[in-house]
């Protein structure tokens, strides 16, 4: 199958959704499609050999401009290569382009009135370039943000558009109004024209339905999975519990959640333990991770990691904890954490109680609940056994259901447009899943 993967760059950040994106297109590749991964806005950072193309649409430069004075969006395309050559754009970004979504409201609005938002030049750009290549037999959307590509798409290669779910609603609730209002009428206006939807999750699948009003039949589940390469258990024996956070150093994802619940729970225990947090930090957070540190000097942050640090930081812990403070819809950093025998606690909330309903990898707590936290790790603390049996069932099951592999066939099936069902468990707080000791 010839597929065009269109894909959007997050500046110099790893992002769960390039890194799920670029992970795709390589499987799919290995597996005997032809995939032009097509990247928007900047050039991608992956932790994995990155597939994508060399040229970026959509310059994060030139939507800015045309954003911003009339008079870019009349310059010659022959121009506007000079700061849509990916080495500028990534210079650029390396500065710190802003993706706080309180700061691009009218942006993104723009975006999505497509032919009539003051980016049209870039539609017209990419819709030339598109009719000069080889037609693919499908196109797909990384998120809905990108949903007024659609209808041009279709036009051009007279093909069926796939657009995938995953996790833009925390942006878009981010959004000032009347920017965010306005975003959500026009993602609603263009639905009927993406043949089908991909879900990262079943609760994504359940609540973007509703959120967005798309249609439940167009809507087909295609879990995450991830590339198991190097991710393998390793033996420690310093007789130290280590906890640990990997994701974004940002409030939603609730660092200062974990780092209150380890001090709860660290007052009760006897065991040595260790806070250790690894994860983009944003210049706008620096003051938020520096605030926690205060309050809890315990925590040792290690930065942002490339996979090789991922795995070795994974590889380090006995439990990692992500205690976000929205309803993740991925959890991308759960098979991450399982695939090298970690188990999680994670909060009862978005996906997280299917992961770990079907993966047996972790507890479930209170959303929002320092205390709950704390006392889940002081369980997994006191009872080795039952820490070993978590991981175990965690590391088998991802494994046998969660693989890169896997998900690139689910996809391939719902490119060609073929039905499709994942089934999806629950999981219970406290109690350890069946066959656990």
């Amino acid at each position: 199958m010839k597929i065009l993967s269109i894909t959007a760059g997050a500046a110099n950040m790893y992002c769960g959704s390039c890194l799920r994106d670029n992970s795709l297109a390589r499987e799919l590749i290995r597996q005997g499609h032809d995939v032009i991964l097509l990247p928007l806005y900047t050039p991608t950072k992956t932790d994995e050999p990155n597939v994508s193309q060399p040229r970026v649409f959509f310059g994060g430069i030139s939507i800015y401009l045309e954003q911003k004075m009339s008079l870019f969006r009349r310059t010659p395309k022959l121009l506007d290569r000079v700061w849509d050559a990916p080495p500028v754009i990534a210079a650029f970004a390396g500065r710190g382009i802003t993706v706080d979504p309180g700061d691009l409201g009218a942006l993104t609005v723009s975006m999505l009135e497509g032919a009539e938002g003051r980016q049209a030049k870039e539609i017209e750009k990419l819709t030339e370039w598109l009719a000069t290549e080889p037609r693919p037999e499908v196109v797909t959307l990384p998120y809905t943000l990108l949903i007024a590509l659609a209808r041009p798409l279709k036009r051009v290669t007279g093909r069926p558009v796939i657009c995938t779910l995953q996790g833009e609603e925390l942006f878009l609730e981010g959004l000032p109004e009347p920017h965010r209002s306005r975003a959500l009428t026009l993602i609603r206006s263009e639905v009927e024209h993406v043949d089908r939807f991909i879900a990262v999750s079943d609760y994504e699948a359940r609540f973007m339905s509703s959120y967005l009003g798309i249609p439940e039949a167009k809507i087909r589940t295609v879990p995450l999975g991830i590339n198991l390469d190097g991710f393998e258990p390793a033996e420690r024996n310093d007789g130290v519990f280590r906890v640990g956070y990997l994701a974004r150093v940002a409030p939603e994802k609730g660092l200062h959640l974990l780092a209150k619940a380890f001090q709860l729970f660290r007052a009760k225990s006897d065991a040595q333990v260790k806070l250790e947090a690894a994860g983009y930090l944003a210049p706008e957070h620096k003051n938020y991770l520096a605030g926690i540190q205060a309050k809890c000097p315990e925590l040792h942050y290690h930065g942002e990691v490339d996979r090789a640090g991922k795995i070795a930081f994974l590889q380090s812990l006995d439990v990692l904890s992500v205690p976000c403070t929205y309803d993740e819809p991925k959890g991308l950093f759960v098979l991450e954490a399982l695939g090298c025998g970690v188990p999680v606690v994670q909060p009862r909330r978005g996906s997280f109680p299917e992961l770990l309903g079907q993966t047996q990898g972790g507890l479930l707590t209170e959303p929002d609940s320092a205390e709950a936290l704390a006392d889940a790790l002081l369980r997994l603390v006191e009872d080795a056994s039952m820490r070993r049996e978590l991981g175990r069932l965690g590391m088998e099951n991802v494994r046998r259901e969660w693989t890169v592999e896997i998900m690139a066939r689910r996809a391939a099936d719902v490119y060609a447009l073929k039905d499709s069902s994942i089934p999806s468990d629950g999981a219970i707080e406290g109690q350890l899943p069946a066959g656990a000791a």
